[in-house]
């Protein structure tokens, strides 16, 4: 296996076998040479600028390394964490199957592009102890996504409720987490049956 090779597949193993185009000319693609290694099918597109390499299965969560893909800035680092229903669903905290895929994106996040149909996107800041990284994307913790869904009441308080108990007995939620967090008194509220 050649550098350009081993460089590649060490970023796309990472990513669930996902790749940008600048990563690959990072590596020693020329732009050039990507039409080649499509033709031959060694690569394959998913969407413009993000390729797989095709020795790679599909796996269970490689939709989300694609979209946070496409998420990217001009420096090509990610900009979305997987959010709300998409976060709940990740930690599986929640028997809801959201049609799309929630995302929070920095207040100034611009593409040049629509947004896919399959991403709804939310606009926020979100600070590092209230998300975590998982191969080749970023997700918010549970906390975070059921405060959210809490202050946009687009779910039932009794789903979140639900996730919120479970999400305290698995230890995927603390009570120092319920005590310190910003909407903590609503959350709380809200475990004891109460509408906020």
């Amino acid at each position: 296996m050649s550098n350009k090779e081993e460089c590649l597949y060490q970023v796309s193993e990472a990513q669930q076998g996902y790749f940008t185009a600048r990563q690959a000319v990072a590596c020693g693609y020329p732009t050039s040479s990507h039409v080649y290694h499509l033709k031959v099918g060694t690569w394959q597109r998913e969407y413009r600028g993000i390729y797989r390499l095709t020795r790679f299965p599909p796996t269970d969560h490689a939709q989300y390394v694609l979209w946070s893909l496409w998420s990217r800035n001009r420096q090509g680092v990610p900009q979305g964490v997987y959010s709300h229903q998409t976060a709940l669903s990740l930690f599986d905290l929640s028997d809801l199957m959201p049609a799309r895929l929630h995302m929070t994106v920095p207040p100034a996040f611009r593409r040049n592009s629509p947004t896919p149909k399959v991403l709804v996107l939310h606009r926020g800041g979100i600070v590092p102890d209230e998300m975590e990284e998982r191969q080749g994307f970023r997700v918010v913790r549970p906390i975070r996504a059921v405060a959210d869904l809490l202050t946009e009441a687009s779910v039932s308080s009794d789903h979140l409720q639900m996730a919120l108990r479970e999400g305290l007995r698995r230890g995927v939620i603390t009570r120092a987490e319920l005590d310190r967090h910003a909407q903590g008194q609503a959350l709380k509220q809200l475990l004891r049956g109460g509408r906020s």
